[in-house]
This record gives C-alpha cells, structure tokens and sequence, in this order.
C-alpha cells in the first residue's frame, strides 16, 4: 500500500472514531456506522489501531456484536431512546422557533426510536458466576 493512501485512511479512522464517539452522546449522530467505517480503514491501514478499536472498552462492543449479528443490548436502547427524546425535546421545546423544523426533528427523532426498537435486541449469554458449586451426581459417589 502507498504511504499516501496508508495516512489517509489512518485519518479517515481517527475522524470516524471521534464521530463515532460523538454520536455516543449526541442523539441524532449514529455511532454504529462510524465505527465500522473506522473498523474498515483501520482494517486496511494499521493492524494496531484495528486491534485497538474492535478490543476497545467502549467502542468494541459495538463492532462486534454488529459483525456477529447479535444487535444492541436492551440497557443500550432504553438509555439511547430515553436520551434522544431528552435531547429532542429539549431542542423542538426551547431551541426552535419554525414549526416546519420542529416537524422535522420530531420526525427524525421517532424514525431513529423505531429503528433501535427494531434491532434485534443483543442478550448476553448467562453464565453462572465461578463460585457456584456444581451439585454432585448420585452416581459419582461411589
């Protein structure tokens, strides 16, 4: 790969990944799609930013889960819808005065609720916690 080509899409990365991050705290702005063009151009750039990313505290589950197909944990959509209406709100109440824009934002906000609602709900595996004894069998008595 040319050097060139490697920086820019080091670049494309990191810009992904701080959108990606933004769209963590700000309602309208995905996160999902962000972070897995970041996932791409680190992918094809530099092998320790992918690691990175895909291992990250906060950023990695999102990858992963999207990759495997498993969705969104059922915390993450209540806490994403809850503070998408939040910030709506606040935003169709006190920050605009148009109508028109107001119609909008109501309208982009309960497009992004029934996309979440739809996604397919990600329910992590139970495991039992270690210190949990396994009961003996009969048979292993003797």
């Amino acid at each position: 790969m040319k050097p060139i080509t490697r920086i820019l899409l080091l670049v494309a990365g990191t810009v992904c990944v701080l959108l990606g991050i933004l769209g963590m705290i700000l309602p309208v702005l995905p996160t999902t799609p962000f972070l897995l063009l970041a996932s791409y151009c680190f992918a094809r750039s530099s092998t320790r930013f992918h690691t990175w990313l895909i291992t990250n505290r906060w950023c990695g589950e999102y990858i992963r889960n999207y990759r495997a197909g498993k969705g969104i944990p059922l915390r993450h959509k209540i806490v994403s819808i809850t503070f998408l209406w939040l910030m709506m709100g606040y935003t169709i109440a006190f920050a605009v005065s148009l109508w028109w824009v107001r119609l909008i934002l109501a309208g982009i906000a309960a497009g992004v609720t029934v996309h979440l609602v739809k996604m397919k709900t990600f329910k992590p595996e139970a495991h039992p916690p270690e210190w949990v004894v396994e009961p003996i069998q009969p048979e292993k008595l003797d």
